[in-house]
């Protein structure tokens, strides 16, 4: 259901499309497992339809809709664009978007294998992404901010879901990347949202990166948490090296962003579903050996 209780369905998807866009409505449509403010239909082989279900899934399809366009062209890795909208109707009141599919296997369903070409793939994907954002680029809302704006967010995660083994171990990463200096420079496009769920894999390696709805204008810190997030151990560093712009301090708040994001993974492993089906089960083991990786120093 939509927080306006409408169920999406593949029929409803069809009639959406033979309102607005028929030649669409005769290609096969099929749900994808998944998904979380949108849920995901994808029609044929090369395209996909994001019906918003949360309160927040409308803005976020604006923010696409504006900036993946532009963005797109110049990332090294495939990213969905919007090539179809779909407006507000007596059938469905929000609007949503045909997007171009990205193929692939997600992370949280697949794993990497080829470590280092992995590593510099998220390497040089984050250097095209991270220039600076124009004045009217979206700003952070709640991602984006300092870690120590977000301590709140971890004592909620880490009551919940730290193993008393480990807790002081956790605790001293996050209190490093708070006493940080913040970011000095103009803020540059960050994704804000990268997690197993948000890239896929092909071949032992990344292969694209998906659902841009939480980018922002604000501190790439955010999105280098992937490298602990998403590759696998051993590989941070190669992947630090690779992108070179990362100083001491903005190492220090990736280090405990990726802490904050691994604790998020643990907890909506255990209880994911807040009111939407499915739950997150595979979220909360990738969540935790991202954890690992972050203790492991590695």
């Amino acid at each position: 259901m939509t927080d306006s209780q409408i169920e999406i369905t593949a029929d409803l998807v069809r009639d959406l499309l033979r309102e607005q866009h028929p030649d669409l409505a005769g290609l096969e449509i099929r749900e994808v497992a998944g998904g979380w403010s949108n849920q995901l239909w994808r029609v044929a082989d090369e395209l996909a339809v994001r019906m918003p279900r949360t309160e927040g899934a409308p803005d976020m399809q604006r923010t696409e809709r504006r900036w993946l366009p532009i963005l797109a062209p110049r990332l090294p890795l495939p990213v969905p664009r919007p090539v179809r909208i779909g407006e507000p109707s007596a059938r469905f009141p929000e609007l949503w978007t045909v997007m171009t599919w990205v193929p692939g296997e997600p992370l949280d369903y697949a794993a990497i294998s080829r470590g280092g070409h992995a590593a510099d793939t998220l390497a040089d994907f984050l250097k095209a992404l991270h220039v600076e954002a124009p004045a009217d680029a979206p700003p952070g809302s709640d991602r984006g901010h300092h870690p120590k704006e977000c301590s709140d967010a971890f004592e909620r995660y880490f009551q919940a879901v730290v193993p008393a083994d480990i807790a002081g171990r956790v605790r001293a990463v996050w209190d490093d990347a708070v006493a940080a200096p913040e970011r000095q420079g103009p803020p540059v496009w960050v994704h804000g949202d990268l997690h197993p769920a948000n890239v896929v894999v092909s071949d032992g390696t990344l292969s694209g990166v998906i659902d841009f709805g939480a980018l922002f204008a604000g501190d790439p810190a955010w999105d280098l948490a992937a490298a602990w997030v998403l590759l696998p151990a051993g590989f941070a560093s190669r992947f630090f090296d690779a992108y070179a712009r990362a100083d001491e301090a903005t190492i220090r708040r990736a280090r405990g962003l990726a802490v904050l994001k691994s604790l998020f993974l643990m907890l909506m492993g255990q209880n994911g579903d807040r009111g939407l089906p499915g739950g997150k089960p595979t979220w909360g083991p990738a969540g935790r050996a991202a954890l690992d990786r972050v203790l492991s120093g590695v």
